[in-house]
């Protein structure tokens, strides 16, 4: 009798101590919050504020799909190593981070429609000679742990590029900066940005390795709040919400996104 209440001293301490996961929309909306992990080191899709909160476009997608839910939103930073372990251990409900759309990561998680698209370039010495996947063998290449960039050119180059893997795009981009690799893979429209403003150091775009298609991310078991979610990317698509946003910080008109 003894070991009996033990063991269930012991299992009900295991479930108070689990993280509040929601994986319908049903229990969102019990809750009446839901937690989504963004980046903020991927300007304009992922920054903060002038008050250190998160801030850009995925983050405002997050808040719109939190009007529609009727919901507080509670921005989670994360990383791009990071956003599958926040995602499966429960310590976010879902993902608006910026997360491209590939076979292998579908093995892990479930994606949403699309609701945004990043172009993934390479950017070195703007007299390097770099202009295509061939030209970066031999060279010391940067790239985010873990990212499209990473899969791509792990793939493409193997063992003829020395690949430095960093964890954080700003990492990223300061190593080519600073002359520690001779090349690096990341977003475009944040490196044009970020080299222009420094023209002494001759560094920019070179070619564009891909223009990617990023999904909303959950588990792969949140069928109920996939559907919902993709209803939501469909309808804001369609009425115009999504180009708002957009536009807001891209200054560009909504780019035209793939369906499946």
């Amino acid at each position: 009798m003894r070991w009996l209440k033990l063991a269930v001293i012991l299992l009900l301490a295991l479930a108070f101590a689990r993280p509040v996961v929601a994986q319908t929309v049903d229990e969102i909306l019990t809750r009446g919050s839901i937690n989504v992990g963004v980046l903020i080191d991927v300007p304009p899709y992922g920054t903060v504020n002038a008050q250190q909160e998160p801030d850009g476009y995925d983050a405002d997608v997050a808040k719109l799909m939190g009007k529609y839910l009727g919901v507080k939103v509670n921005l989670i930073p994360v990383t791009g190593p990071n956003r599958i372990p926040y995602l499966v251990t429960g310590k976010v409900d879902l993902l608006v981070a910026t997360f491209g759309i590939t076979p292998e990561r579908a093995k892990q998680v479930l994606f949403s429609i699309p609701y945004s698209a990043i172009e993934n370039s390479v950017f070195a010495k703007k007299d390097s000679g770099i202009k295509s996947v061939e030209d970066l063998k031999g060279k010391r290449v940067g790239v985010p742990r873990g990212a499209v960039q990473d899969v791509l050119l792990t793939n493409a180059l193997g063992s003829s590029a020395k690949i430095q893997r960093f964890d954080d795009d700003a990492s990223t981009y300061q190593a080519l900066a600073s002359g520690q690799v001779d090349a690096i893979a990341e977003t475009g429209f944040t490196g044009r940005e970020l080299y222009a403003k420094s023209p002494e150091l001759n560094l920019g775009e070179v070619f564009v390795l891909l223009r990617q298609p990023n999904g909303i991310t959950m588990r792969k078991d949140q069928f109920n709040l996939h559907r919902w979610v993709n209803t939501f990317v469909y309808y804001t698509k369609n009425n115009g919400e999504l180009a708002a946003i957009w536009t807001k910080w891209f200054k560009t008109d909504f780019p035209t996104l793939p369906t499946f």
